[in-house]
């Protein structure tokens, strides 16, 4: 096994990136930790980990989420430290929000400048999460009384790129309602034509290639630039939204064979006008505001408009008191409450539902939303955070009461939201393919790029000559995870 990936933290979006790479790398072996007290996995999993990874001459390079000390893993297990270090990024801890200026423990961002320090390659999945990272690292760093480290951005900038989190959108036609599938007929039936594409950026087949060209246009000599890893996405979201429609004609079958899913009793009747369906498919912590979402329904009840909600998202040891006192206020407009283990029940809901809404006072990415965006939901997110970076601008929000009176008006006209043609054009940057090309790719590459290398040679003291041939900046981060040659090889 050439690749070691490790995950202090085995749950929620780090779970999924985890569970895809080890399922699409054949070359490479897992090793986790439960998703449980977060604070001392952040603390004691890199001890953890140097005690129960076996040592082994065939690991090449080390992929870890920033959850794990890389510092302290490498100094205990110098064998592993002298690997080609990738560390990933799903949240970063000097922006993260906490209740109390004084509840935030500096060690934990710390650890994750020091971790950075050490790693080869530093991946955030996406700009914001990046730059908020960078630029509070010197203001972060004050807070030691003297003595302070200095030029710490500048040093860990070279390393950083973007990569937009993976998602492996499933096959969902047997959820989806009569609308929705209509919907997609719409959208697909517009593709090639040249006012479709603002709206939908799903390039044809024509213009991207399969997405088997694509990858073979990294081993070409101008290499995968980012608008190659935009289209491949898109080519991804696009086949799993013609796997989706193609499917739609046997959905109502497939519906009939749910006749147990405690989720039918959401499908309704499609030629019915129903209630508008609002879905919150987030953590439930303090994080994502549930007072502000809640306090918006409340309001709609309190102006006696007719609208259903599902709660859903995954519950730990603390759960905010507002769930279950807006449970019971709610009463009757609540569909479903609670998480859901199964991943068709979830997406069964999200298929039923119109909008999905976000009101977080921290995102690094949002999976949850572009899930719900994939199952037809009409997102509403802050006009902040990650989201200006993925949605539109008609789909954002600055105030409560802005979403409040979008929310008013979908609850008077829900058909507006259910004949809307989406716009969610970075969707097809969420590239797992690319990701995957970071970790399976480097002998190839090696090959390619022989000229420059030799026994005597390391690699990255000849990346200024492979940089002028393979040009586009997503290029740098891949050289400087390329092992050095033995020279007895």
């Amino acid at each position: 096994m050439s690749i070691l990936i490790i995950e202090a933290f085995y749950g929620g979006s780090h779970k999924q990136l985890a569970d895809l790479l080890q399922e699409d790398l054949e070359n490479c072996v897992l090793y986790t930790l439960p998703a449980k007290k977060w604070h001392w996995r952040a603390r004691t999993s890199a001890l953890y980990f140097s005690q129960n990874i076996p040592f082994s001459e065939h690991y090449r390079i080390l992929f870890a989420s920033s959850v794990l000390n890389l510092a302290e893993l490498a100094a205990l297990r110098p064998d592993l430290g002298k690997l080609k270090k990738i560390l990933y990024f799903h949240e970063n801890q000097l922006v993260y929000p906490v209740k109390k200026c004084q509840d935030r423990d500096f060690q934990y961002g710390y650890n994750q400048i020091l971790s950075c320090l050490v790693a080869d390659v530093v991946v955030f999945n996406s700009v914001f999460n990046m730059e908020s990272f960078l630029t509070s690292i010197g203001k972060f760093m004050k807070l030691i009384p003297d003595h302070r480290p200095k030029n710490l951005e500048s040093i860990i900038r070279p390393k950083c790129q973007v990569i937009y989190f993976p998602i492996r959108f499933p096959d969902v036609s047997r959820f989806m309602p009569k609308h929705k599938a209509a919907h997609l007929q719409k959208m697909l039936s517009l593709k090639g034509n040249g006012s479709a594409a603002s709206s939908m950026a799903l390039p044809s087949q024509q213009e991207q290639g399969s997405s088997e060209n694509l990858l073979k246009n990294f081993d070409s000599e101008s290499g995968l630039c980012d608008t190659a890893q935009e289209n491949l996405g898109s080519s991804f979201m696009e086949e799993s939204y013609l796997k989706t429609y193609n499917s739609s004609d046997n959905s109502s079958s497939h519906r009939g064979e749910n006749k147990q899913n405690p989720c039918n009793s959401l499908s309704g009747v499609d030629d019915q006008p129903r209630p508008l369906h609002i879905v919150w498919p987030h953590r439930w912590e303090h994080d994502k505001n549930p007072e502000s979402f809640f306090k918006v329904l409340m309001h709609l009840k309190d102006l006696r408009l007719n609208f259903h909600v599902s709660v859903l998202g995954e519950t730990f040891t603390d759960v905010p008191d507002v769930f279950s006192e807006s449970k019971k206020a709610l009463g009757s407009s609540v569909l479903h409450w609670g998480y859901l283990p199964s991943r068709d029940d979830y997406f069964h809901i999200l298929c039923m539902a119109d909008v999905v809404i976000s009101t977080a006072k921290h995102e690094f990415f949002g999976v949850a939303m572009l899930e719900a965006v994939y199952c037809g939901c009409y997102p509403l997110c802050p006009k902040d955070l990650v989201y200006p970076e993925i949605f539109p601008a008609e789909y954002l929000y600055s105030t409560p009461e802005q979403l409040s009176k979008r929310l008013q008006n979908f609850c008077k006209r829900p058909e507006i939201v259910r004949k809307h043609l989406y716009k969610i054009y970075s969707i097809g940057q969420c590239c797992f393919a690319f990701l995957k090309h970071m970790l399976l790719r480097s002998k190839r590459i090696e090959y390619k790029i022989g000229a420059f290398y030799n026994s005597q040679t390391s690699l990255e003291q000849k990346i200024p000559e492979v940089i002028k041939l393979l040009s586009p900046s997503v290029i740098q981060g891949i050289f400087r995870f390329l092992p050095k040659r033995d020279a007895k090889q």
